[in-house]
């Protein structure tokens, strides 16, 4: 799906806009944040929102590529410095 990634972070709403949007980080087994295309990340985020519709997805979950686990993302919103709030 995203070469070198480990964690993808998912969540409706792009950073920036105003209106829900499936959007898509992908980070590497470091954590570090891996550049993805505007298209990857939203073929990403929209496969993982309907393989898992059960989830809220009104707050952000983490997918770990490693074990297939869905999980709410630590932090609430993306950072700062990741254009969130």
């Amino acid at each position: 799906m995203v070469p070198g990634a480990r964690t993808i972070r998912v969540s409706q709403r792009e950073p920036g806009q105003t209106w829900p949007s499936p959007y898509a980080r992908a980070y590497d087994r470091c954590g570090q944040l891996i550049t993805i295309s505007r298209a990857q990340g939203r073929t990403a985020a929209r496969w993982i929102i309907r393989t898992h519709p059960e989830a809220d997805w009104s707050r952000a979950h983490d997918l770990d590529l490693t074990t297939g686990s869905l999980h709410v993302a630590r932090a609430a919103a993306f950072t700062v410095a990741e254009g969130g709030l």
